[in-house]
């Protein structure tokens, strides 16, 4: 994988543990894979940030960080991956995952028109959050372990595509230098 352009773009716990607003977090970090680029601490990542990105909470971004300490997944994936429901993909993500939870829990989906007012939260949240919390609940899961099994097949993959390139390599010196 792209670990070196990875490496470039993350910050590194040092820098971290320096920045004044998260010293707090510095005893959190002697975890050696919330920072390392390998296979098993970035598909752990997909795992975390895919869940987090489809869940209908606020701080999804500390809900990431929380969940990759964990489980011992790289943070800055974990964070960067909930950046997947942003606010141009908020609506159809999160009115996917309304129907998948009407449809799951047996209940019918309501035909509604948005308006972006605190009445019309209120009015809408009670007969809306139950099959949204579940809808996405359930299409989190179910991506974050494809995502995650994802990734540890091309990771795979990557790693034995690289074998070949260097035994093809390898081969082709040995026969020039005979």
């Amino acid at each position: 994988m792209p670990k070196k352009l990875l490496k470039r773009f993350f910050p590194s716990p040092d820098q971290v543990k320096r920045n004044r607003s998260l010293k707090f977090l510095a005893p959190l970090f002697s975890k050696p894979n919330l920072w390392h680029i390998n296979r098993r601490a970035v598909a752990r990542a997909f795992l975390v940030g895919v869940f987090t990105a489809f869940l209908p909470l606020p701080f999804q971004m500390g809900i990431a960080a929380f969940l990759a300490f964990y489980v011992n997944a790289n943070v800055p994936i974990s964070i960067g991956l909930v950046w997947i429901s942003n606010p141009v993909t908020i609506p159809p993500i999160f009115y996917g995952t309304y129907l998948l939870g009407s449809w799951m829990l047996g209940t019918p989906s309501n035909d509604f028109s948005i308006e972006l007012s605190l009445q019309w939260v209120l009015n809408e949240l009670g007969a809306l959050w139950a099959p949204l919390f579940v809808g996405s609940l359930a299409a989190g899961l179910v991506l974050s372990v494809i995502a995650y099994f994802a990734m540890h097949l091309a990771w795979r993959m990557h790693v034995a595509h690289n074998w070949k390139k260097r035994q093809l390599i390898r081969q082709r010196r040995n026969e020039t230098e005979k």
